[in-house]
């Protein structure tokens, strides 16, 4: 075979893994204009009567969205939910983002927004400078069944019935100095322990997450202490940092990140193990994207109007949508272990849609995530894939990365080729024969790597159907290019 040609190689005689829907999970953060003049604009003619702006809500259940975590986040470190229900709502200040926050937007709101897009709600819980009575109690305003304080608060806000949230997490990224009331890894694990056993004694079938890293130090002794009350541990990743200066990193160098979160994904397995929970505490990677989030140090207006910056349209390329789909593989690889992902976050800043006072767009990224959703069948197959590396620098990563997923309606394969102006030739051999022959495929891909879309051009990256035919027994990918090759029973 060639040294150009890529092999995937797959077999589906030997079984398959199911997969969980929440990995094309979202995350939504009271951050600049996510949720105010995002999900959220009261006023706007694109909004109902209760401010829920509905071209987004329609986007998002394009998505298929099944789960949404909220509010944070740094947010949620310096949040207190009882600030944020009821007619009477004060302003606060966040000291997390350094902003003012109308708490007009609060856990009622969120829950009837995740019932009209038809997902789970997540709440992730202050492990700042918030309490474990605090959690517990929040649990008994959205679960609680009997005449209690904070049960019959939410039944005087309108809400008799209870919300039934089963996801909930404990902290945000606990472990950094950047977060209002970072733990030590030695006071993190008792402090979660306690936190969920207050909540669980509220509501025993509520699903619990805390605030991890890849780290033995941190993440073991989370475990020790507290991971007979955990279901999940929540990991987060970007790999594009430009908290401090908003400087996107070209297609090339955004490009060698794509086996990142591969290499996060084995290392939190590891440490999930060693700690004797394999099996019993899963991975939420809660918070993910390619790029950082822009929000310079400081508290002046040009400070806070920096991250304005994010929503520069000419940012999200197909690096971005390629990287997507290069972590969605990681996950669905890793999915008897990896059973929650969150984008980060939906709308504005990083996210898969921009939301303006006119209408939405759909970035590169809403197409790549639509695609998985759309396609991906329910058990995924082994695949070993190899082929050439793509270098740039002193990084490299395979040229190529494919997964291979099944149904009883047929077979598909999803094959990402990151050469920015290559096509890639592809052998697939399934059960044991090389594929041959004509078969439907959806294309992602764009005029060039850089190619992007905005509220001028909405639509100049949006997939494609075609048809594709071997040559020679390998089929041609196009460059910079999302391909889904569809393969009936």
């Amino acid at each position: 075979m060639s040294s150009d040609i890529t092999s995937i190689v797959a077999d589906s005689r030997i079984g398959g893994q199911r997969w969980d829907r929440m990995i094309f999970g979202h995350f939504i953060e009271h951050f600049h204009t996510q949720i105010y003049g995002g999900l959220y604009e009261p006023g706007s003619q694109l909004a109902d009567d209760r401010g829920f702006r509905m071209d987004v809500i329609e986007a998002l259940r394009e998505l298929k969205t099944p789960i949404m975590r909220w509010p944070g986040g740094n947010y949620v470190s310096d949040h207190h939910w009882y600030e944020a229900i009821g007619l009477n709502r004060i302003p606060s200040y966040n000291k997390a983002w350094r902003v003012p926050e109308p708490n007009t937007f609060g856990t009622d709101e969120f829950i009837a927004w995740c019932r009209e897009v038809g997902c789970e709600p997540y709440i992730c819980t202050n492990g700042g400078n918030g309490t474990a009575e605090e959690m517990s109690n929040w649990v008994e305003y959205c679960n609680g069944r009997y005449e209690t304080r904070y049960a019959n608060q939410r039944r005087q806000n309108g809400n008799d019935r209870p919300f039934g949230v089963r996801y909930w997490g404990i902290g945000n990224e606990s472990y950094g100095d950047w977060q209002i009331g970072a733990k030590t890894a030695a006071e993190w694990g008792p402090y979660v322990a306690e936190s969920a056993k207050m909540m669980r004694a509220v509501d025993e079938d509520i699903l619990l997450s805390a605030a991890a890293v890849p780290d033995s130090e941190w993440t073991m002794g989370l475990l020790r202490s507290a991971g007979r009350y955990l279901d999940l541990i929540s990991i987060h990743g970007y790999w594009d940092h430009l908290s401090q200066v908003e400087n996107p990193s070209d297609y090339m160098t955004a490009i060698m990140s794509c086996e990142s979160p591969d290499r996060m994904i084995a290392e939190t397995r590891n440490v999930i193990g060693a700690a004797g929970f394999t099996g019993k505490v899963k991975i939420a990677f809660d918070e993910w994207n390619l790029r950082g989030w822009h929000h310079p140090d400081g508290t002046g207006d040009d400070k806070i109007k920096a991250r304005d910056l994010n929503d520069v349209p000419s940012t999200y390329t197909m690096a971005d949508a390629l990287f997507s789909a290069s972590f969605f593989n990681a996950c669905l690889r890793n999915a008897d272990v990896v059973t929650m992902a969150n984008v980060a976050p939906t709308v504005n800043t990083r996210g898969p849609l921009y939301a303006h006072k006119d209408g939405i767009v759909r970035r590169t990224t809403f197409h790549a995530m639509k695609m998985y959703v759309d396609h991906i069948r329910e058990r995924m197959i082994d695949a070993r894939v190899e082929g050439p590396r793509l270098g740039h620098g002193a990084k490299s990563v395979a040229r190529v990365d494919a997964i291979v997923s099944k149904d009883g309606a047929g077979t598909t394969v999803t094959i990402v080729n990151r050469d920015p102006t290559a096509k890639a030739d592809c052998r697939i051999m399934l059960d044991g024969q090389t594929l041959r022959g004509e078969f439907s495929v959806d294309i992602l891909e764009g005029n060039s790597a850089d190619a992007f879309n905005s509220v001028e051009k909405p639509n100049a990256v949006a997939p494609r159907r075609a048809v594709v035919q071997d040559k020679d027994e390998a089929f041609s990918i196009p460059p910079h290019a999302l391909c889904m090759l569809h393969i009936p029973a």
